[in-house]
């Protein structure tokens, strides 16, 4: 029986919806079976999942001169930026001018650069060099998820017409083959055809969103959230938790037509998200589905506005504003009639069911629950949000499908923000990158620094930033200081060929609060692509690389001399 689908895919080019089988997420490592329908795909690095950091371990890769083969899942690349619609980034103040690759600066403006050559801005807006198209607050840089997606394809455009990549989209990784501490062959299934691809290379990368090869080639890793007397971290649980992971949401973009009735039908759990008190420790304050959320840094009641037109709501955030992608008055009048918002709130945060290490059964119901909850959302906000005028709902809120590349208006995946983590050769814990934690371990003057790692790959920068997870626990959220991605974290303990380049690098639960981001996760892949490359330019091992200090400062030199910065200026701090 085919399993149900709960991500939509576009053709791009023909306009045509084709439902493709849903993600699902393997429970046991399988073995590689070769069958005479099965054809094989050498490369120099196979890379599974083309998000923020497969795309950036795969240009590194590339530019270095290897062969590369990356799967996704889904026809759109890009990961949180685009299939996602998470097109507002994560990122810190200083994004403007340090604290991200050349690469990471070089798609943000591609970006800005693609809306100043293709689209009517206002004289304005096209010579602001910091243009923000959508004026969202949460991001310098608010943009359309298909705009981020046309930049990232040009990026890779040139390496796919030499034939030095290959990119299989609607390709889910199914099994591996494994000898000893090292992966052989990864065995691929095209979602539109079934037919079975193998694929062979020297080295392997876990792009995937929730570390799917973690389980499939029997890599060590962990789950959910570790205890306090395991980590010694001042904001970890009293026991370990290994079922608590962070809430995924399931985004979707609407815009506002004044006077129209867009309404949808009533989501079939509308009664029950409707009605729902989240049992949540601290208490949340009333209902989901409402103006008010738990602050997340002090977990009091706090209330929200919600007014489509745009308008102020007093000294409350207006949330129509909060993640705008399309702001109409930076285009030339009548272009766009309406702006263009994004939905990625408190009130679509899924964290009753845990995604990680259950049964299909179980991951496609929590998919879908995920998906009524985003549904239930905007026909409460067209039905039941309060108005300023004393009335309620806005009917002329419009789901637009078309902005995030489906038919029904939910994005094409949902937004993870935590996976499987492998258990790596250094672990990155709160004492490295929390202000609190590092002052109590370092004191108040080298606390106001995060750790220097001597095998430093990579900087970022955001304040621990967990949402309420799937055992009941409120926001933690809580400061951190600008800190490095040390090599160690990107190294399994056993597995010699096996590199991670998204949210499955060696940190706990509390630290990758900090490390799933967008410009650490581009980082992180960036890094992960120039490792294999340097490390078969020497005929060497990955640990090899860290092992030995004469060998690792020629690494941290050569990623240097390509745009990745290991350290922060000395002026940057938080206060």
């Amino acid at each position: 029986m085919r399993r149900r689908n709960f991500i939509r895919s576009l053709s791009i080019g023909s306009g045509a919806i084709v439902a493709t089988p849903a993600i699902s997420i393997p429970a046991v490592a399988n073995t590689i079976s070769k069958t005479r329908t099965a054809k094989e795909l050498p490369a120099d690095v196979i890379i599974a999942g083309a998000g923020m950091g497969g795309c950036a371990a795969a240009i590194a890769a590339l530019r270095n001169g290897l062969r590369v083969v990356m799967t996704e899942e889904t026809d759109w690349i890009g990961g949180q930026l685009t299939q996602q619609g998470l097109s507002c980034p994560d990122e810190h103040p200083w994004i403007e001018s340090f604290g991200a690759t050349q690469l990471y600066s070089d798609l943000r403006t591609a970006v800005r650069e693609y809306y100043v050559r293709h689209y009517p801005l206002t004289e304005a807006a096209k010579t602001n060099k910091n243009l923000n198209p959508g004026s969202g607050a949460v991001s310098r840089l608010c943009h359309e998820p298909r705009v981020a997606l046309a930049v990232l394809n040009n990026m890779l455009a040139p390496y796919l017409a030499s034939g030095k990549l290959t990119l299989l989209l609607q390709h889910k990784i199914e099994g591996a083959d494994i000898n000893g501490d090292k992966v052989k062959a990864l065995k691929a299934h095209s979602l539109q055809t079934g037919d079975k691809i193998i694929l062979t290379a020297p080295y392997f990368i876990d792009a995937t969103e929730l570390g799917d090869l973690l389980p499939l080639t029997k890599t060590e890793y962990a789950t959910g959230a570790e205890s306090r007397q395991n980590t010694h971290e001042l904001h970890a649980a009293e026991k370990a938790e290994p079922d608590n992971n962070q809430a995924f949401t399931w985004c979707f973009a609407m815009d506002y037509l004044p006077g129209e009735n867009h309404l949808i039908d009533k989501p079939k759990d509308y009664a029950y998200w409707q009605k729902l008190v989240p049992d949540l420790t601290p208490a949340w304050p009333g209902k989901l589905l409402s103006l008010s959320y738990s602050n997340p840094s002090t977990l009091q009641p706090k209330a929200l506005g919600f007014d489509p037109t745009g308008k102020p709501t007093g000294q409350m955030l207006n949330l129509w504003n909060y993640r705008r992608i399309i702001d109409r008055n930076n285009f030339k009048p009548g272009f766009f009639s309406r702006d263009i918002s994004m939905v990625n709130w408190p009130q679509n945060d899924y964290f009753i069911r845990n995604i990680i290490d259950v049964t299909e059964q179980e991951f496609q119901a929590a998919l879908e629950q995920g998906r009524q909850l985003s549904l239930s959302l905007f026909y409460w906000l067209q039905t039941e949000a309060p108005r300023a005028d004393g009335g309620v709902g806005w009917p002329g809120l419009r789901l637009r499908g078309d902005i995030v590349g489906t038919d029904d208006g939910l994005a094409k995946y949902p937004y993870i923000r935590e996976s499987r983590r492998i258990k790596s050769v250094f672990t990155i814990l709160e004492e490295h990158v929390g202000k609190e934690n590092r002052i109590l371990v370092a004191g108040e003057k080298a606390g106001s620094k995060a750790a220097d790692f001597f095998d430093s790959i990579g900087i970022g920068y955001y304040h621990i930033d967990l949402h309420p997870g799937t055992t009941g626990n409120n926001y933690i959220d809580f400061g951190s200081l600008p800190f490095q991605i040390p090599l160690g974290a990107l190294l399994p303990q056993r597995m010699q060929n096996l590199i991670p380049a998204n949210k499955n690098i060696g940190t706990t639960h509390i630290t990758n609060g900090c490390y799933r981001l967008h410009p650490v996760e581009w980082s992180i892949g960036e890094a992960a692509g120039m490792l294999i490359a340097f490390s078969l330019g020497k005929k060497l091992t990955p640990h090899a690389v860290r092992d030995k200090k004469s060998v690792l400062e020629d690494f941290q030199q050569f990623i240097r001399t390509q745009g990745i910065a290991t350290h922060w200026p000395e002026e940057i701090s938080i206060s």
